[in-house]
């Protein structure tokens, strides 16, 4: 299965009309930033939209800048297709970044930390404590600090030691009376809490690399201590899979996972306080240069503040949230019943995540059942549904998995899940070296009285229960014969020997997803100039590909109306005249994140839906092995129309609208009795308690 075949080639319309993925990355990541700022959100909600908008900023340093350098020390030349050499998107990633991170800081230090004090949860300085607290964090610090403290010497040094990617560190440094001044590291144990509490009966803290300053003179004796600076090193995180060097993908996994620990440093970050020498210091040890430094506010590695969401503080959460859970997924007679009834559509996390989880459950204890057939791309730690396949192989049915070992970050949990499963006795697969597997996708095959019967769930999201907590994604379960051979034969693909270039309903990458997509862009075009009143609605995570992009714009052209719910990048521009005035680009972001994938056509009155794993990318597009299945009950259309996409439109709350300038502008409420959220809405409203009334 290699790269598809559009027959399109073609570039935008105008290169000005396409934005440059980073920065229309970096605009979604300042979204995230804007609900930390959002005082309308609880406060400890808050924090978790910092440390997500910082979990997020490192990646992209460690993913997308990285790659970017690399493209600039190899000399290429090749421009985006907005015009930017990668010399060029380094200076304005470098220009947005570097302000937004120091926004974020400032927002922590002179808003979120003073509001968390007056709630009762304080972060003290060390010197700020009573003599008596001091003292039992000094004791705190000689039974669980001391001993995984390790001082080292990094300048003047025979071998400079390795500074981790993304550990936090103090540069210490040090005058030896008998050879002079010398610069010293302690790498901030990861092992101790970031946030160590003062005193068990009050929510009041101090950060750990403050304790450990306050302590430098046990891990440096007989030197003068003249000052100590936190500073962080972000590495090269996107180690490649090589195709010729992947004969053995496990060992190729390992290594990845191995090497990606001492991937070339892209960014420096240190304290404000960090005198001009040592910052010249570590940016010469690391080989990085003055545009690589970024001096932050405050608090360094602000996603450690997940740490602080655990304090027992209600008042300062979003109101608890129970998924809906329907009794036709409560016994395997009922959930295949039900199913063989008609197609069953549900919506994570209004709806529950159990659906999916006891769908798998089972298929592992009927014993009508004689064969499981799925893939994992992001499991998570603990999975019901692996020790559901597991048990279905103990037991003696026909199991097969496909664990994608390059989910990147995930790899080593993965490998992990898919040598227990061999050991369960699952045939389980790898997938391909030169593609991720990313499609989600269960088949179950049943002996019924009238043969085998089988059925299947195919989502937009990871068959992962925590992410299935935070993360709206959509689910069909099907027995629809077409739909069921389809996915079938990709699973023979998949686990075995197959060059299938042809499907019957599903619409698969990197064989015709692509050109599925936009030849229904192309009908839609056409409907409309014959008839008026084209639409098109897509929900997705990203809009990239150039080719989708260029369809969408003359569909724009010829009057269809298109509205694009785009979570993070988007690099069509919206309302520009003569291009893409019928456009309408709005993203979501708000408690929970925006993760399913809807692509609606009006097709003159007979409404399609696609929904599946695939965003449109030319990495999904074409280096991934992606589904989208059709929605065709025309019950379940409607649903989708008017309880999943609709509600976006109506919005006022955590929604936001594209510009044709590329600026994110967030629609709100007249007054505070019309406020609308599609979020609450969904709450409110699951797919599930829709479809059977009563359950």
């Amino acid at each position: 299965m290699g790269r598809q075949k559009s027959g399109r080639s073609k570039a935008p319309l105008n290169g000005e009309h396409y934005t440059n993925r980073e920065l229309s990355w970096l605009r979604f990541n300042e979204r995230v930033l804007e609900e930390a700022e959002n005082a309308s959100n609880p406060l400890i909600e808050r924090l978790k939209f910092l440390a997500i908008f910082e979990s997020n900023l490192d990646e992209f340093y460690m993913v997308r800048v990285s790659g970017l350098i690399e493209q600039v020390a190899a000399g290429i030349s090749e421009t985006s297709p907005d015009g930017l050499t990668a010399r060029e998107q380094l200076q304005v990633i470098e220009e947005m970044a570097h302000p937004l991170r120091r926004r974020a800081g400032m927002h922590w230090q002179d808003v979120l930390r003073p509001q968390l004090e007056q709630s009762g949860i304080t972060i003290r300085r060390v010197d700020e404590l009573s003599e008596a607290d001091r003292a039992s964090l000094d004791a705190y610090f000689m039974r669980e600090v001391f001993p995984v403290c390790t001082p080292l010497l990094l300048h003047p040094a025979h071998n400079v030691p390795f500074i981790s990617n993304r550990s936090l560190n103090l540069a210490v440094l040090l005058h030896d009376p008998a050879s002079g001044a010398k610069l010293g590291r302690v790498k901030i144990p990861s092992v101790v809490p970031r946030f160590v509490r003062v005193t068990k009966r009050r929510n009041e803290y101090v950060l750990i690399e403050d304790l450990i300053k306050a302590n430098l003179r046990h891990l440096f004796l007989g030197v003068q201590i003249r000052g100590a600076h936190p500073f962080r090193v972000l590495r090269d995180a996107d180690i490649e899979i090589r195709e010729l060097e992947a004969a053995d993908l496990i060992t190729s996994i390992e290594k990845t996972i191995h090497m990606r620990r001492f991937g070339d440093p892209v960014l420096l970050q240190v304290s404000p306080t960090m005198p001009r020498e040592t910052i010249r210091t570590l940016m010469r040890l690391l080989e990085l240069d003055q545009e690589d430094v970024m001096e932050l506010p405050d608090m360094l590695s602000l996603d450690s503040l997940w740490d602080l969401t655990s304090v027992d503080k209600p008042s300062l959460r979003y109101a608890p949230h129970t998924p809906f859970t329907s009794d036709k997924f409560s016994s395997p007679r009922n959930i295949f019943d039900a199913i063989s009834e008609k197609d069953v559509l549900v919506h994570h996390p209004y709806d529950s995540f159990r659906s999916v989880e006891e769908f798998v459950s089972s298929a592992a204890q009927d014993p009508l059942v004689v064969g499981i057939k799925q893939t994992l791309y992001r499991v998570g730690e603990k999975s019901p549904i692996v020790d559901s396949l597991m048990a279905a192989a103990t037991a003696g049915k026909q199991v097969a998995v496909l664990v994608e070992l390059k989910a990147r970050f995930d790899e080593s949990n993965n490998l992990t899940w898919a040598r227990a499963l061999e050991r369960a006795g699952v045939h389980v697969t790898f997938g391909f070296t030169e593609l991720k597997t990313h499609a989600k996708l269960c088949s179950i095959v049943r002996r019924e009285p009238g043969g085998l019967m089988t059925y299947a769930h195919i989502g937009t999201g990871n068959y992962n229960p925590a992410t299935a907590r935070v993360y709206t994604d959509l689910g069909l379960f099907t027995c629809d014969p077409e739909i069921t051979q389809d996915i079938s034969e990709l699973f023979n693909f998949l686990t075995g020997f197959s060059k299938q270039q042809t499907y019957r309903k599903l619409l698969v990458a990197p064989i015709n997803l692509r050109e599925g997509i936009i030849d229904r862009i192309e009908r839609e075009t056409r409907h409309h100039r014959r008839h008026g009143g084209g639409r098109i609605i897509f929900k997705q995570n990203a809009l990239v590909d150039p080719e989708v992009v260029d369809s969408l714009y003359e569909a724009s052209g010829a009057g269809v109306q298109v509205d694009l719910i785009v979570r993070g990048i988007c690099c069509l521009q919206p309302g520009i005249p003569g291009v893409s005035e019928n456009i309408r680009v709005c993203s979501v972001v708000g408690r929970f994140l925006e993760h399913s994938r809807v692509y609606y056509f009006g097709n003159h009155g007979t409404p399609e839906v696609f929904i599946g794993s695939a965003d449109l990318m030319r990495r999904n597009l074409d280096r991934r092995v992606e589904a989208l299945v059709p929605v065709e009950d025309p019950r379940l259309i409607q649903l989708v129309r008017e309880q999943v996409l609709d509600p976006v439109f109506h919005d006022n709350t955590n929604a936001w609208e594209l510009d044709s300038q590329g600026i994110y502008h967030r629609r709100k409420a007249g007054q505070e009795k019309d406020r609308f959220s599609s979020q609450q809405y969904a709450i409110n409203h699951p797919l599930t308690q829709i479809q059977f009334p009563g359950a």
